[in-house]
């Protein structure tokens, strides 16, 4: 490195950045005396496009993948934890949210409720039951901006233990004795 050539300085990023990104879901045939067709999130990518909602991108055998549509993807300066903890795994990952639609548009009986790159945010979906939550890789150019935007804002808090409160122990009213005091005496 000569003198005047210095590391590119990265832009100082808001408290709160939103992406658009375009969602990818699949239809996949299965052999299932109950269902047709699984429906997964397989894929996204940064930016909006002209293509509708429920378009067709490819078909092959046993499976047809559709744009769902753009979302937003929103990062929060107060989220900063849950990135780290999606940095520091094995495969980064955003987390793409199908929720059974009340109104179907297009062929899929799902619609995109949520996307994130939050685990603690997947966990909350993953534990209501009825969704589907899917990991699907990130493409390098999101996952820069992650990085760079946790590396702006992340502070770290340090854990404070709680002190207890000492317990008041209640006195006999209304002629009986405290619940806590045992009933049994020998």
């Amino acid at each position: 490195m000569n003198e005047h050539s210095r590391p590119e300085a990265k832009p100082n990023l808001p408290n709160q950045v939103t992406i658009p990104l375009g969602v990818v879901v699949e239809r996949q045939a299965v052999d299932h005396p109950w269902a047709d067709w699984r429906w997964k999130p397989v894929s996204v990518f940064p930016g909006e496009t002209d293509r509708p909602a429920w378009s067709e991108l490819m078909r092959g055998e046993g499976f047809t993948r559709y744009h769902a549509g753009t979302y937003p993807l929103t990062l929060y300066r107060s989220d900063t934890e849950a990135y780290r903890e999606n940095i520091a795994s094995d495969k980064m990952a955003v987390y793409v949210v199908l929720s059974p639609a009340d109104d179907a548009i297009g062929p899929c009986p799902y619609e995109v409720r949520h996307v994130t790159v939050s685990p603690y945010e997947m966990q909350d979906h993953l534990d209501a039951g009825e969704d589907i939550v899917e990991a699907v890789a990130v493409p390098d150019s999101l996952a820069a901006l992650i990085v760079d935007f946790v590396e702006q804002h992340h502070v770290e808090v340090e854990f404070k233990k709680r002190k207890r409160e000492r317990f008041a122990v209640e006195e006999e009213k209304f002629g009986q004795e405290p619940i806590f005091k045992s009933r049994h005496r020998s």
